[in-house]
This record gives C-alpha cells, sequence and structure tokens, in this order.
C-alpha cells in the first residue's frame, strides 16, 4: 500500500478536519496529502530540512550553517522568517556555497508553514523528530518480545508505552 492507500484508508475511517500534515520531504507523501486533505498545510521537519542541507556542504562548515538556519526558524514573524533566509542565501552565495543557496532557495518555505498556527505550538509543529523518538522507544521494546501471541498483545504493549509517555 503506497501513500494514497494509506490516506484512502484513513480517510475511510472517518478522519477528517487535517490542518496541518507534518512529515520529511517524501515526494509520493506530499502529492498523495495534497489529493486527499487539500485544506491542510504541509510542514517540513526542520530537522529533516537540516540534515539535507548539511548533505550538500562540506563537514568543515556545518557549524556555522546550522547556526545560521536556526536563525531563520528563530524568527517571531514569518515575514522576519523570510527576510532572515534571503539574508542566509546571500551569505552561503558569499561563502561560495550557491548550490545550497539554491536549494535553499527552492525550498525553505516548506519549513515556514508553521508560522500560520499560534506561537504557543510552533515548538511542536516545527519537526517530527519527537513522534520519531516514541516510535523508536515502541519498535525496541517490541523487539525484545520477539514474536507476539497475537495482535491484541502487541497493541497492549504499545499502548502501556503511550500512556507512560503521555503521563511523562
Amino acid at each position: 500500500m503506497g501513500w494514497s492507500g494509506f490516506l484512502r484508508h484513513l480517510q475511510a475511517r472517518g478522519l477528517k478536519g487535517i490542518r496541518l500534515v507534518l512529515s520529511d520531504a517524501c515526494l509520493g507523501r506530499k502529492e498523495s496529502i495534497g489529493d486527499f486533505y487539500p485544506e491542510a498545510g504541509w510542514q517540513r521537519c526542520i530537522v529533516h530540512f537540516y540534515r539535507n542541507v548539511f548533505s550538500h556542504m562540506p563537514r568543515g562548515r556545518v557549524k556555522e550553517v546550522s547556526r545560521m538556519l536556526q536563525a531563520i526558524h528563530a524568527s517571531e514573524y514569518l515575514e522576519s522568517a523570510r527576510h532572515k533566509a534571503t539574508e542566509v542565501e546571500k551569505k552561503l552565495r558569499d561563502m561560495k556555497l550557491s548550490s545550497v543557496a539554491d536549494w535553499l532557495d527552492q525550498c525553505v518555505a516548506e519549513t515556514l508553514t508553521y508560522y500560520r498556527f499560534l506561537a504557543e505550538h510552533w515548538i511542536r509543529i516545527r519537526t517530527n523528530n519527537p513522534l520519531e523518538r516514541i516510535i523508536r522507544e515502541i519498535r525496541r521494546r517490541t523487539r525484545v518480545v520477539g514474536a507476539f501471541p497475537d495482535g491484541n498483545s502487541a497493541l497492549m504493549l504499545c499502548a502501556a508505552r503511550l500512556r507512560h509517555i503521555a503521563g511523562s
């Protein structure tokens, strides 16, 4: 089942009113979201975005560029973030990192969707890393068990872990 099948399944189960989808830049997922939830905004995970940027540049420049990217996403308003992104792009060109600057110019807007929402939610909707951490923790615990006698026992283990996380 591809992303369209997965989203069709969610829609058939009654999922509606989606305002924001947060993910990495998986092209099939991004395109499918628009087909099934056209009213939803898409936020590219900024952590994945940073990793993508760093993969296109020399390691020795990562810390400096990281600070520059973080300054974009630390802006108080969307317009100031866009302005900062333009400044960073220019600085990258001055650093002879034109391909990174081009890539930033093409993709940075995808990381600014969270500005449409209340500021108190920004920290939670800029990146999907907290969700990835939860999934990794559940995967670690299910591997210890190995084979489950039935799907219900696996579900109970996952639900117990989620309850523990929610209570923390």
